[in-house]
């Protein structure tokens, strides 16, 4: 005899079963945010060296350390 009720309850089962399975996939979470944080430190070296070259700040500090080694 077929029970509806039975059936519902394996179907939803498995549905849960590969909801369960697609969420504890979390492998490329890793990776996309390694991604993020490698493209949050170019970001910001970028506006470091950008800072650097309009301030002339690089050339400055390399007198300075060039003028205390050789006097």
């Amino acid at each position: 005899m077929f029970e509806p009720v039975t059936t519902i309850h394996r179907a939803l089962r498995a549905v849960a079963r590969r909801f369960a399975t697609r969420v504890a996939d979390v492998s490329g979470q890793t990776t996309a945010e390694y991604a993020l944080v490698i493209l949050g430190a170019a970001a910001i070296g970028t506006l470091l060296i950008a800072w650097a070259t309009k301030s002339h700040a690089v050339g400055k500090l390399f007198d300075e350390v060039v003028g205390k080694i050789l006097p």
